[in-house]
């Protein structure tokens, strides 16, 4: 900790992105309380930021530039820490670099300094499951009381603002995006025990080919050493194995039949054999292993078990934001008769795949507005439209009878009628709550 004080005490530092999330929040008054002559730039204005604003009041080392960037932030820096979902060829990026500042992103300095620190570093990426995994891996730790701290792209939560909690020995798990990889890249940094679930399409509106999206996920072990573990799901086994990481890749061996999971679906119990492997390699027995696994209860969002109402059950997976996410949910409840909410901004990822199961596996299919759903509809036979999500839960209701089961699951992102995907989900919560009043 004492590491991480003095490297930015003092320093100019500019923060890019503060967003309204919590994390850059966080980041920021973590920054501030170490001493950090801090520049905040983003692209929103007051206005749009002034709840986030609000929380940093307290600190006078902190000075904003919003609704624009400046050249003179990144050229006049001692570092500059970026947000997640920079553009990969950022002019303010670039300038930085040029003028030889250096660039780094909050959780890959969490890592390097936890590391530092002695703490045990656990990473998981991929572009489905990654939330589950991780959130298995740390509650499977947590149950046997070591101790364990959860970080990475998680909702409203600094990573770097776990830096003061972290000991020697600790466990730090982190669910890595490709984004935040672009800093593991940065910093030649991968965790100790690294697991890869699977590559799909996926930010094909960020990235130029799926190349480029591999490459940034593939930092999560390109820079592991000997004694590393590497656990991979086999979707993307082959991937991983022609970049040749430095540990061998294993794809670990199914959960037993008879553990029984409180998660739906054939995809989550690979995810929790991942996990399983993972938590074998960092000390657990089989026993601690099956019992944290099977009082694990699904991430919220994530094919998550909400209430039954007039006896419709009612299921929350807004966090698929893909065609390959929506099918492995409608894939979960076989034989069931599902009433579906989709739809959203495009990504520009092939639909016939997802128009097809989409047909085949529901009774009735309600459908959000978005570039993605305008996409859609020419391949769907049958589906009624909503303005907004509240509309979207009454008409999905209408179509429901006993036994039935209502499912959120998207397909495709918030952008447009949401600010974010927290406040899509946000947003069904309300309309399932109000439904019910």
């Amino acid at each position: 900790m004492t590491d991480f004080k003095d490297f930015v005490a003092g320093k100019r530092v500019t923060l890019m992105g503060l967003g309204l999330l919590g994390r850059g929040i966080g980041d920021a008054r973590f920054l501030a309380e170490h001493g950090a002559q801090l520049t905040v730039t983003d692209r929103k204005d007051e206005a749009a930021l002034a709840s986030s604003l609000q929380q940093l009041s307290e600190f006078s080392n902190i000075r904003y530039v919003l609704g624009e960037h400046r050249m003179d932030d990144f050229q006049n820096a001692d570092m500059v820490i970026k947000a997640a979902g920079v553009p990969l060829h950022s002019p303010y990026i670039r300038a930085a670099r040029d003028a030889g500042v250096p660039v780094f992103m909050s959780t890959a300095l969490f890592g390097k300094f936890a590391l530092a620190a002695g703490a045990n570093l656990v990473g998981i990426t991929g572009t489905r499951g990654k939330s589950t995994v991780t959130h298995m891996i740390h509650h499977g730790l947590v149950c046997t009381a070591r101790r364990a701290h959860l970080g990475g792209n998680v909702r409203g939560l600094s990573t770097l603002a776990l830096l003061p909690s972290i000991k020697s020995g600790d466990f730090a798990v982190l669910e890595l995006d490709s984004w935040q990889l672009q800093g593991f890249g940065d910093l030649r940094l991968s965790p100790h025990v690294a697991v890869f679930t699977n590559l799909l399409m996926d930010h094909l509106n960020y990235y130029p080919d799926m190349d480029a999206y591999f490459s940034d996920k593939a930092n999560i072990f390109k820079f592991q050493k000997p004694g590393d573990a590497l656990f991979v799901g086999a979707q993307v086994q082959e991937r991983v194995a022609r970049e040749r990481p430095p540990v061998a890749a294993v794809v670990p061996k199914p959960i037993p039949d008879a553990w029984r999971l409180q998660v739906a679906g054939q995809h989550n119990r690979d995810n929790a054999g991942l996990a399983a492997a993972a938590l074998h390699v960092l000390g657990l027995s089989n026993e601690d292993i099956r019992r944290g696994l099977e009082s694990f209860k699904p991430v919220e969002g994530r094919l998550q078990f909400i209430d039954e109402w007039r006896g419709v059950k009612i299921y929350n997976d807004n966090n698929a934001t893909t065609p390959d996410a929506t099918v492995a949910a409608l894939e979960a409840f076989p034989g069931q008769r599902i009433v579906l909410i989709a739809g959203g901004a495009d990504k520009g990822i092939p639909l016939d795949a997802l128009a097809r199961e989409v047909q085949a596996r529901t009774k009735a299919i309600v459908l959000l507005p978005g570039t993605g759903t305008d996409r859609l509809k020419p391949l769907l036979a049958r589906f009624s439209e909503a303005k907004d999500m509240t509309e979207a839960v009454e008409k999905a209701f209408a179509e429901a009878k006993p036994g039935d089961l209502l499912l959120l699951s998207p397909g495709f992102a918030s952008f447009g009628l949401y600010v974010n995907e927290y406040e899509r989900n946000d947003a069904f919560i309300q309309a399932i709550r109000s439904m019910r009043e």
